[in-house]
C-alpha cells in the first residue's frame, strides 16, 4: 500500500513550495498583487482561477517557485480541491499560503494512489507532501486514504488473482494487524449451515470454493455492530449467463466485501469503542454441472425456502445467509454493502450509492455525514407494497421480483426478509467503480459510501 503517512506531515516551518488558492471572483485582485514576473507567468499559462486550473509562479531563483490552483471557495475546501495539484505537481513539500487544507488533505492523499502491479515499467512518481499546522487531522486522513486504497486495490485486482481464498487472505491481514479474531466456515459446515452461500458458490473450482469469513474485534461489553459485505469474486451470471458486456467488469462484484473490509479496518485503526462483527460471504458464481438452476428451491439459514428466479441474482442469496447469522448475535446496528443491482445504477448513476433503511434517523445520519464528507448517498424506498412481488407459489419467497420494475427496492426487500424485526439495519447498493477519472479519483475501483458510514459511526460512538 502507498505510504500515505509520508504525504501529510506537521508544518514545522521546513522549506516548502507554497500553493495559492484562487477562484474567479478573487482572481483579478489576486493577480494585481503579484510581482510583474509572477503575473506574466500566470498570464502566459492561461490561468483564470477556474476550478482545478493549475499554474506555476516563477520565483527569483530556479527552486523558489510556487503554485496556484483554482478552487470553488478558498475559505471552504472540499475533499477534492487539492487533488489536481497533487496529481500534477512534482515531488516535494508544499504548504498553503493561507488557511489549512482540512478535508482537502484527503483528496491530496488519494490523488497519489497508484495501481501498477501488472505494468512492466511503472512510472516512477515521487512523494508529494502537504504540510499542516493542525497535525490532529493527520491520523484520520491517513486512515481514510488507506481504507480507500484497500477498496480500490481489491476491486482492481483481476479475478484470476482474487478469488474467495485471496479475499480470505486480505481479511486475515486486517485481523492480524489489529488483533482481531477470525474464523472461516467452508465445506460441509457451510453446506449445512449456510445453504444459500453454498448453492451460489458450489460450481466453482475447488481452489475457489465458497466460504463465510468472519472477524470479531473489540470489548465484548461494548455496543455490538455487524458489517456484511457481498463477496462475489467473479459473477458469470451462472446458468442465466451474462452477455459479454455485462460480464466484462464482474471482477468488481466483490466490491461490497471490499467496502466492508475497509470500514472494519478503519473502525479498528481508529479504535472505535464497539464490538465489531464482520461477515464476508465469499464465492464465485460459476457454471458447471452442479450449478444451481432457475426454478430450484433452496433452503436458507433462517429456514425460509427460496425459489430461484434467476441465477444472476446471486448476491442477495449469499447476503441473506450472512445477514441471518449477524442477527443471531443481536447487534444494535447492522450494515451491509453490496454491488447488488443494475437498477440502482439506472436510477442514480455511478456516483450515488443507493441507501435502504426503515430507520429514518439512521438514514439522516448517513446522508448528512456523506454530505459533510463529500461522499454523497441517496436514499431509495423500502416500499412495503412491493413485497408481494416476491411471492412464490411453491416456496416461502422468490429470489426475484415478478414485476420488472423497482429492481433495487425489491432486492433490498428480499434482504429485509433475513433481518430480524427490530434490528437497526441499512443496506448500501454501491457501484464500487469509476467509469471516468476525476481529480483524485482514477478510473477503476472506487470507495463509494465508506466515509459517509464512518461519519455516522463517529457521531454515534465517538461524540465530541
Amino acid at each position: 500500500m502507498t505510504d500515505y503517512a509520508s504525504m501529510l506531515q506537521p508544518d514545522k516551518g521546513q522549506s516548502a513550495h507554497t500553493i495559492h488558492l484562487v477562484n474567479p471572483d478573487g482572481f483579478d485582485e489576486w493577480l494585481k498583487a503579484l510581482p510583474d514576473r509572477e503575473r506574466q507567468s500566470v498570464t502566459a499559462q492561461g490561468f483564470t482561477g477556474k476550478e482545478a486550473e493549475l499554474a506555476i509562479l516563477a520565483g527569483k531563483e530556479a527552486d523558489a517557485w510556487s503554485a496556484v490552483i483554482g478552487v470553488a471557495n478558498p475559505e471552504k475546501l472540499s475533499s477534492w480541491c487539492l487533488a489536481k495539484a497533487a496529481e500534477n505537481l512534482p515531488a516535494g513539500e508544499y504548504r498553503l499560503v493561507e488557511g489549512e487544507p482540512g478535508q482537502a488533505a484527503f483528496g491530496w492523499l488519494c490523488a497519489q494512489y497508484r495501481f501498477d502491479r501488472y505494468k512492466q515499467d511503472p512510472e516512477a512518481v515521487g512523494t508529494k507532501t502537504l504540510l499542516t499546522s493542525k497535525p490532529a487531522i493527520i491520523d484520520e486522513m491517513v486512515a481514510l486514504a488507506e481504507a480507500t486504497d484497500l477498496v480500490r486495490t481489491l476491486v482492481n485486482i483481476p479475478a484470476s488473482d482474487l478469488g474467495p481464498a485471496e479475499l480470505q487472505d486480505a481479511a486475515e491481514t486486517i485481523a492480524t494487524n489489529h488483533g482481531a479474531e477470525m474464523s472461516v466456515i467452508s465445506g460441509t459446515d457451510l453446506t449445512e449451515g449456510y445453504p444459500m452461500i453454498d448453492a451460489v458458490g458450489r460450481a466453482a473450482a475447488t481452489d475457489r470454493a465458497p466460504r463465510l469469513i468472519e472477524l470479531q474485534w473489540g470489548k465484548t461489553d461494548d455496543p455490538r455492530i455487524a458489517i456484511v459485505g457481498k463477496g462475489v469474486c467473479f459473477d458469470s451470471g451462472g446458468l442465466n449467463i451474462k452477455g459479454a458486456a455485462g460480464m466484462r467488469w464482474m471482477k468488481k462484484d466483490m466490491g461490497g466485501a471490499a467496502h466492508a473490509l475497509a470500514l472494519a479496518g478503519l473502525i479498528m485503526a481508529r479504535k472505535l469503542p464497539v464490538r465489531l462483527h464482520l461477515l464476508i460471504p465469499a464465492v464465485e458464481n460459476a457454471i458447471a454441472g452442479n450449478a444451481f438452476r432457475p426454478g430450484d428451491i433452496i433452503p436458507s439459514r433462517k429456514g425460509l425456502s427460496v425459489e430461484i428466479g434467476n441465477t444472476d441474482a446471486e448476491g442477495r442469496l449469499i447476503l441473506g445467509d450472512a445477514l441471518s447469522k449477524a442477527c443471531e448475535d443481536e447487534p444494535e446496528l447492522l450494515i451491509d454493502f453490496a454491488t447488488l443491482t443494475g437498477a440502482a445504477r439506472g436510477a442514480l448513476g455511478p456516483d450515488l450509492p443507493a441507501l435502504f433503511t426503515d430507520d429514518a434517523e439512521l438514514a439522516d445520519d448517513i446522508i448528512a455525514a456523506g454530505i459533510a464528507g463529500d461522499d454523497p448517498i441517496w436514499q431509495l424506498p423500502l416500499w412495503n407494497g412491493y413485497d408481494e412481488w416476491l411471492k412464490s407459489p411453491t416456496a416461502d419467497i422468490s429470489s426475484t421480483s415478478s414485476v420488472p420494475m423497482a429492481g433495487a427496492s425489491t432486492a433490498a426487500l428480499f434482504l429485509r426478509k433475513f433481518v430480524e424485526n427490530g434490528t437497526k439495519w441499512s443496506h448500501l447498493d454501491t457501484f464500487a467503480w469509476r467509469n471516468a477519472a476525476k481529480p483524485g479519483r482514477p478510473k477503476g475501483g472506487e470507495a463509494l459510501g465508506i466515509r459517509a458510514h464512518w461519519g455516522m459511526l463517529k457521531k454515534r460512538y465517538l461524540p465530541e
